[in-house]
């Protein structure tokens, strides 16, 4: 790997502000917030609006619309 032409790879907290809910994972955004994890070390926060914990795909309050195409509404409506 060449040196210094890649990002800073480092760890960083992920916070969900619709809920709260917090994740570390590496990242190479940078932030001036930080915030004392668990582990009781400091790391950058970084904040987002959706995330597993509020995302409707994982928390199973996605609707899904099963919409059938012009031909299949009209065959059905007409019994074809």
């Amino acid at each position: 790997m060449k040196q210094g032409i890649h990002p800073d790879y480092h760890k960083v907290v992920y916070m969900d502000t619709n809920s709260g809910f917090k994740f570390l994972s590496g990242s190479t955004i940078k932030s001036n917030e930080t915030t004392e994890w668990e582990d009781g070390n400091t790391y950058p926060l970084i904040k987002i609006e959706v995330s597993s914990d509020t995302h409707p795909f994982y928390t199973g309050r996605q609707k899904f619309a099963d919409r059938d195409g012009r031909a299949e509404r009209f065959k059905k409506k007409y019994n074809m």
